[in-house]
């Protein structure tokens, strides 16, 4: 059947790319016994799809060639993306062949659908209800895995050179896990340091506010981001090691007399909190733009979130096979560790869904602890929107308890 070997050829160029990608395409400090999950386990799936395809009913069939084409385009889209941005390699040539692949699963897809559909009987409630369940598909299981790929390949580049309102240095730093990553270090005047995360160029506006406060800053590059080793995940799991050794890095510098603390935004600001739960070094942490990072977080939603807990469970599930890192720990969880060191939650009027789990996090965090939704602020956008009682209500709260001599 013509349908068949074009499924199956098409199978073949998206399991050649998911080789290449865990084989060929290695960050510095990472091995490929790091990427066996996100190998062996899609090829396995490939494999038994491309088995059971010619057995399926056509409508399954049609469903699952389009949404692994939707999907092959997906990764195409991110080979073309990084091959912009770092240059082309050999995985990315394999990433190009996505394009042709996907586009020929849409096609046998369609043509499956079409072939299969029926003049008689009740067509119109048929195709309502296989639309419905296109939808549901859709927004299920395509979207959250296309979406986990995206976030575990996005591509890196260099920050530009930065002015931190103060004299920096360039600085590498080691990891536990045996990871170089990149950094700004602008050295401290009032005894007192602040590691802000999770890239350099993202917060640089941050930075230059608390060095101009005489804080010592330390603008660090996570893992796969920037010029740091490792994969990238725009989720954050797994760099817990970024923030513990950027502590000991900041806590041996000869002027840092004082206490040391964090700024996170976004991801940053949710593993500030694990890193803080886990870390005693760290006096104090303002995280700004937290959300949710996996179905831990979706289900403190309760019944409200009913309609996303499979999407989030699948993009969940995705994203731990892509990036071979296990769900962290909740949120509430972390933020309830803290204390007796201070937590200090930011998020904006108008920020992303899920920003509201702060009321939660704050809740479950214990004293010293102060909340703030920046009025007219988007994600992350505090500094931005409210400047001056943004650099006010941050600043003292770091001076308060990282003991900086004012």
């Amino acid at each position: 059947m013509i349908e068949a070997a074009a499924f199956r050829g098409a199978l073949a160029v998206i399991a050649i790319h998911l080789v290449a990608d865990g084989v060929v395409a290695l960050e510095p400090g990472i091995s490929v016994g790091d990427h066996w999950a996100a190998m062996a386990i899609p090829v396995a799936l490939l494999l038994a799809a491309a088995w059971s395809y010619p057995r399926l009913r056509p409508g399954v069939g049609a469903g699952l060639a389009l949404a692994l084409g939707l999907f092959a385009l997906v990764g195409a889209g991110v080979s073309v993306a990084a091959a912009a941005i770092e240059g082309i390699d050999a995985v990315d040539l394999t990433g190009f062949l996505l394009l042709p692949a996907g586009l020929l699963l849409l096609i046998v897809g369609a043509r499956t659908l079409w072939r299969s559909r029926r003049p008689e009987g009740r067509r119109y409630l048929r195709r309502g209800l296989l639309a419905l369940g296109a939808l549901a598909a859709g927004y299920w299981v395509v979207l959250p895995i296309g979406f986990a790929w995206v976030a575990t390949h996005r591509p890196a580049s260099a920050p530009e050179a930065a002015d931190l309102g103060q004299p920096h240095e360039s600085v590498t730093i080691a990891t536990e896990d045996g990871l170089d990553l990149a950094g700004w270090y602008v050295p401290s005047r009032n005894g007192a340091a602040v590691i802000t995360y999770p890239s350099r160029e993202g917060s640089v506006a941050e930075a230059r506010m608390l060095a101009a406060r005489g804080f010592g800053v330390l603008a660090l590059d996570m893992r796969g981001y920037g010029e740091s080793d490792g994969d990238p995940n725009a989720f954050g799991w797994g760099a817990q090691p970024d923030l513990d050794a950027a502590v000991a890095y900041v806590s041996s510098r000869p002027e840092v007399t004082g206490g040391v603390g964090g700024l996170g935004l976004s991801v940053g600001g949710e593993q500030m909190l694990e890193a803080a739960a886990g870390n005693p070094g760290l006096s104090g942490v303002v995280s700004e733009g937290a959300g949710e990072r996996s179905i831990r977080e979706t289900l403190l939603f309760g019944a409200a979130a009913a309609a996303t807990i499979p999407h989030q469970a699948v993009l969940t599930a995705a994203v731990a096979v892509f990036s071979g890192d296990p769900p962290p720990r909740a949120l509430d969880d972390a933020a309830s560790e803290i204390s007796p060191r201070a937590t200090f939650l930011i998020y904006g009027e108008e920020g992303q869904p899920g920003e509201e789990l702060n009321l939660e996090y704050f809740d479950a965090a214990g004293d010293p602890k102060e909340i703030w939704e920046v009025p007219d602020a988007g994600h992350t956008g505090g500094l931005d929107a409210q400047p001056t009682e943004y650099a006010r209500r941050v600043t003292e709260f770091f001076e308060r308890h990282l003991d900086a001599s004012r």
